[in-house]
């Protein structure tokens, strides 16, 4: 059947801001899907309250609605437009409560809007878990023991009757909020009475647990036709017990048998079918008992894209979102073609010849205090993908993806030998329990007690055994007598050079001269969604160690594009955003774009981002290897946050042209010492400061600077490990821990503004001419991190000295760093005086948010000058500045009920959304002032 005419426009419902639990999978979701409505003629009206997003650009949607995610902003745009349809599965579970709220007021009936892609029902039926369960029983698929509480009395008589360990679970929220798991009756009230207040409507399911039990997940398509695919087959290396979000997971699926896989995929079509007759996306969620029995037993549905659905297309290169939309309009999968071959349909279940392991990303160092122990509710902030011929090389690249301070999984001499502390990291999992499954077996830890403790299936640990072997082997050898054969099989089993250097007691330089020497070299295989059965004809790649390379380099112009790796606090979706502008406009000056990046949730690891996508770690010698082998004209550091310009001195050292604001001038920034230089040279004003390496200078510095203090590490993002002191036994504490934690590393102290105000302002600078694109004052005092901070674009009450002096501060900072694209300095305002408190020539994480007020593409304009392609006075800016933005941080605290929730400099939020207002006698604002701001209005 073709698409169904009578739909003329729909509606697609963004995620909003992000949180743990729903992060930018949604951004690449809703991008994707309005890209393919759009393509069938169809108008397209997006809402979402996320300033940092590529769905919420012009260029993605006819009408864009930065609004709140409520009923009263959804009748607005019903009265404004004619809308026939509705897409609300392409926004997460806020996009879903926001559909059935408005469905509950009547609100799609009185404008005739139908609903595509899911249906009422299936979404009632997914949530309520009560009703969810009979469905289950009546179509003959079984689950945990369970029942539903929605009192405090009925959740203790569920208790009693299914004895302990028991699951907890909240219904209708997102990412495990409110989910426990309770082995000892001490903590069952507790969790029980949180778990109701969580949930929107105040019910909890209460299952026996399973734990110990094997998860696995598919990923479902049906079409109106009743055709079903399944995309595929993801399988946990965490049990039961480990929240999906926060899991290691595999695809395809490693340890299941092929009849326990039919049966599962029998049970899903079923599952699907049952909940509701709609065309779109599925996510199911299996346990199986980890014995010869393989029963199987159901968790859940999500009749909608989720965070494993946006994996699944990159594992798999088939666009689920793209052809849910179009399912979701009337077409049938027969009918639609394979975006990866462009020649078969999409009515195929792809083959996968590699493994991709994802390992999630977690932030506990923001939250000291935190209970670091996984459990049901999600605790990850982002996730990375490795793609590999083999598990082994898969689950290596994803180790190197993460950017914590590790090499790999091993084989850096970071290993934990104490035995107690690994068998404790064995039974509560954590961030690094990985690391430590490697150091138990390392140490000779017996199976039997790995597998008793962490019940993960022992394949997966004889994988990790295979490694330690190989390790054993090569360290017999030296750089001089190492075999060939042995090399090739470290490259294949994904070490990396300075692992293997590490083994050798060499340096990574010269092992990468030797497997050069012995022609062992990283070719490039393409993701087709078909084994190579059929030509693919989208350029996806990944590396590995054989003979054939699929990467067919061209002769014209390129520019590499650095992603940003990883989600996490401090860097998160406003740098992919800023990556992804930077390949449109690299585009648009005729260059072929190479995209580098690990992150499965982003638009910049889309397939049809750049012209090239190379799914790899941004790690230096993935980096060096696609760089040598594609020879651009230069790369593009200062759009992908830290993660990027931490490549920026080895690209430098290596002769690799870095396109914009120079090596030389990211360092004077980053280097306060030099940096204060340039501000005396210009007679700007600055905190007082000074530098130290250890504690004992601080002490010394502090007489002379005086308190309180601000202190902070060189080199980081998002004020990690930045604190305020008042006293010398504090100022020690801090100093003693950033060494510990971070190494060597020169910490900054300076002396604090207290009472000040904050300001800060992002420009666009060609290395002669400079536009402010927009100044924003927070609304906080000075002392909390900007990211966490409300503030206001444009200024609320600085008056016309302080923003005089802003701008020409501005425009002499931005000249003298020799600035070429964009940069953001801070300020803090006292008595009427600006001081700067730190410059970044780079995309900042409120460039979005900026573009976004004024409607203009800022980061595409920044791109066009780092290339010279442009000037600055070449661009006609035309903001549209009607009244007031103002940026909203949004935490995600309830994961972590044990943390105090204050704020300081050290920044905490996960995400933001947008708020406009007409002036400053808005209700909104008058009531954010009053109870965030802490200094007088003047």
């Amino acid at each position: 059947m073709p698409k169904n005419n009578s739909i003329k426009s729909v509606l697609i419902i963004g995620s909003g801001p992000i949180v743990i639990g729903q992060a930018c999978e949604f951004d690449y979701a809703g991008s994707q899907a309005s890209r393919s409505l759009r393509e069938e003629g169809i108008e397209v009206t997006l809402i979402n309250s996320n300033p940092a997003t590529i769905m919420t650009d012009k260029v993605i949607a006819d009408n864009i609605y930065l609004q709140p995610l409520e009923p009263a902003s959804i009748i607005e745009i019903l009265k404004n437009h004619k809308i026939d349809a509705v897409l609300p599965t392409m926004g997460g579970q806020t996009a879903l409560n926001l559909c059935i709220q408005c469905d509950e007021m009547g609100i799609w009936e009185e404008y005739g809007v139908k609903l595509i892609g899911v249906d009422i029902k299936a979404i009632d039926i997914t949530e309520n878990r009560e009703a969810f369960r009979n469905l289950m029983e009546e179509i003959g698929v079984a689950m945990a023991p369970q029942s539903t509480a929605k009192s405090f009395l009925e959740g203790k008589e569920i208790a009693q009757k299914f004895g302990f360990p028991l699951c907890i679970r909240a219904s209708y929220t997102l990412g495990g909020a409110g989910a426990s798991i309770v082995h000892d009756p001490k903590e069952f009230d507790n969790l029980l009475e949180r778990g109701l207040q969580l949930s929107p409507i105040h019910e909890v399911m209460i299952d026996k647990a399973l734990l110990g039990w094997k998860e696995y997940e598919l990923e479902l398509l049906r079409d109106s036709n009743d055709n079903v695919v399944i995309i595929c087959s993801i399988e946990n290396f965490d049990p039961m017990g480990v929240h999906t979000g926060d899991s290691i997971t595999v695809a395809p699926a490693m340890t299941l048998s092929d009849t326990t896989y039919q049966r599962m995929r029998d049970m899903a079509i079923k599952m699907m079918r049952s909940i509701g007759n709609f065309a779109g996306g599925c996510n199911v969620q299996f346990a199986v008992s980890p014995d010869e029995n393989e029963d199987i037993i159901a968790i859940e549905i999500n009749p909608r894209v989720s965070r494993s659905s946006a994996l699944a297309s990159k594992a798999t290169g088939y666009p689920i979102a793209k052809i849910a939309s179009k399912l979701a309009i009337g077409y049938h999968l027969d009918e639609l073609k394979n975006q990866i071959t462009k020649t078969t349909s999409a009515l195929f279940e792809p083959t996968l010849d590699y493994v991709i392991v994802k390992i999630p990303r977690w932030n506990f160092d923001k939250f000291p205090g935190a209970n670091r122990e996984l459990g049901l509710q999600m605790k990850s902030v982002g996730e990375v993908m490795g793609i590999g011929r083999s598990f082994q090389e898969a689950l290596q690249k994803a180790c190197q993806s993460l950017e914590i301070k590790r090499n790999g999984l091993g084989a850096d001499g970071k290993e934990l030998t104490n035995q107690s502390d690994i068998l404790h990291s064995l039974e509560h999992p954590s961030w690094n329990r990985l690391f430590h499954i490697y150091d138990a077996i390392r140490l000779g830890i017996p199976f039997k007690t790995i597998v008793e403790k962490t019940k993960i299936d022992i394949w997966f640990l004889k994988q990790i055994e295979d490694l330690i072997l190989l390790e054993k082997k090569i360290e017999k050898f030296h750089l001089e007598n190492l075999p060939k054969e042995l090399m090739f099989e470290a490259k294949q089993k994904g070490y990396a050079d300075r692992q293997i250097a590490h083994l050798l007691r060499c340096l990574e330089s010269e092992v990468y001269s030797l497997r050069e020497k012995m022609g062992i070299n990283r070719v490039y295989k393409l993701v087709d969604t078909c084994a190579a059965e059929f030509e693919a004809k989208t350029p996806y790649y990944y590396s590995t160690f054989e003979e054939e390379n699929e990467s067919v380099v061209s002769d014209k112009k390129k520019i590499v594009v650095l992603g940003s790796g990883p989600n996490r606090i401090g860097q998160g979706i406003e740098f992919d955003y800023s990556c992804v502008h930077g390949v449109m406009a690299a585009k648009e000056c005729g260059y072929e774009t190479i995209m580098i990046n690990c992150n499965p949730e982003t638009v910049s690891t889309d397939f049809d981002t750049a012209d090239k996508l190379y799914f790899e770690p941004v790690f230096w010698e993935h980096i060096y290897d696609i760089i040598k082998h594609e020879k651009p004209e230069g790369v593009i550091v200062q759009l992908g946050g830290q993660t990027a310009l931490k490549l920026a001195e080895k690209l430098e050292r290596y002769g690799i042209k870095i396109m914009g604001t120079s090596y030389e001038a990211l360092d004077i920034a980053e280097d306060r010492g030099r940096f204060s230089k340039v501000l005396e040279a210009n007679n700007i004003p600055f905190p007082k400061y000074g530098v130290v390496e250890n504690a004992e200078q601080a002490l010394v510095l502090a007489d002379t600077l005086g308190f309180p203090l601000l202190v902070r590490p060189s080199y980081v993002l998002g004020g990690q490990k930045m604190k305020i002191v008042i006293n010398k036994e504090e100022l020690e504490t801090h100093v003693v821990d950033i060494l510990r934690d971070m190494g060597a590393n020169q910490i900054l102290l300076d002396h604090f503004l207290g009472g000040a105000i904050e300001a800060e302002a992002d420009a666009i600078c060609d290395g002669e001419d400079v536009y402010i694109i927009g100044v924003m004052q927070h609304i906080e005092p000075a002392g909390i991190h900007s990211g966490d901070s409300h503030a206001l674009l444009p200024p609320y009450n600085l008056g016309d000295l302080v923003m005089t002096q802003i701008e020409d501060i501005t425009k002499k900072i931005a000249v003298e760093l020799k600035t070429v694209g964009l940069i953001n300095i801070q300020f803090a305002i006292k008595d009427d005086k600006v001081y700067v408190i730190e410059a970044n020539p780079r995309a900042s994480r409120t460039v979005p948010f900026i573009a976004k007020a004024y409607d203009e593409p800022y980061v595409n304009y920044a791109t066009k000058v780092m290339l010279g392609a442009k000037k600055v006075k070449d661009f006609n800016f035309q903001p549209k500045k009607e009244g007031y933005a103002i940026k909203i941080p949004v935490f995600s605290y309830e994961k972590f009920p044990e943390v105090k929730k204050e704020l300081g400099p050290e920044m905490k939020s996960t995400g933001e959304g947008i708020r406009f207002i007409k002036n400053l006698k808005d209700p909104f604002f008058t009531k954010i002032y009053n109870e965030r701001n802490m200094h007088l209005s003047k």
